[in-house]
């Protein structure tokens, strides 16, 4: 079983990227198959990420998934077939034994950073649980988020960055934070692409600034953090979901390599 320790041992920061969603076996296994040879070319530890199932949709209408045993079968045969972890969302703690069955690290979504009695549920399955920050929260007050879990027994918890809001349909990354949380004891990670969402637009789909995503990945490198976040996609103007802020997966080799070479020069 995967530790926060063997994340976060070597000199270079941590991966988890993927799909938004899962849309499918083969789209899975082919955004995988490219993201390990570029991670395993950098020595970028790297943990795939895809959703099951997306709860916190605008529209009832919007796309939620393919089924949640099908995809969560899909990300259980990423991770034995190229031999790494795997991150989904979880969103009520009934989900959390049957995710962790599936894949090595159980998020918790933004919105229900507070609610006790998933992290509890996550904690107990005895899976790393990162938790990202609310982004109604401050850093600080994600102290006690964290301590549930760690409460409930399980100190393999990570805590990631995505952005407060600012005003109504904008987000604004505060880089105090990354430092600040880290003082917990625990791994930050930055999430990218989250970070340039444009929430809430009056069409019901969420906007994004993909543009930005080298400044917030440079910016969060240069101040230390453990680790990114980066949703990406081979087409992310047909991806089924946040296809708006996504990297485009053509463009993650460039990116990585010139984010390795900040950290080289900020050890």
């Amino acid at each position: 079983m995967i530790s926060v320790k063997d994340l976060t041992s070597g000199d270079n920061f941590f991966l988890m990227a993927g799909p938004c969603v899962i849309e499918g076996e083969d789209m899975a296994l082919r955004i995988t198959e490219r993201v390990v040879t570029i991670t395993n070319k950098l020595g970028i530890p790297y943990i795939f990420k895809g959703s099951y199932r997306k709860a916190n949709r605008s529209r009832i209408d919007s796309f939620t998934g393919i089924g949640d045993e099908k995809a969560l079968k899909i990300l259980q045969k990423v991770g034995t077939t190229f031999g790494i972890p795997t991150v989904t969302d979880i969103h009520e703690s009934a989900e959390a034994a049957m995710a962790a069955n599936y894949v090595d690290v159980l998020q918790i979504p933004a919105f229900l950073c507070r609610q006790t009695d998933l992290l509890i549920a996550a904690a107990q399955t005895g899976k790393i649980v990162n938790i990202k920050k609310g982004q109604f929260l401050s850093p600080g007050a994600m102290s006690f988020a964290v301590q549930k879990v760690v409460d409930a027994g399980n100190p393999q918890v990570m805590i990631t960055e995505r952005g407060t809001t600012f005003g109504y349909t904008d987000l604004v990354v505060d880089y105090r934070g990354i430092p600040q949380m880290q003082e917990f004891g625990f791994p930050v990670i930055m999430d990218v692409t989250h970070s340039l969402q444009q929430p809430n637009q009056t069409s019901g789909v969420t906007g994004g600034l993909p543009q930005l995503i080298e400044t917030i990945a440079k910016a969060a490198i240069a101040v230390g953090t453990d680790g990114l976040f980066i949703e990406t996609h081979p087409e992310p103007s047909v991806a089924k979901s946040d296809g708006a802020n996504m990297l485009q997966l053509d463009l993650l080799e460039g990116l990585l390599t010139r984010l390795v070479r900040i950290r080289e020069a900020i050890k």
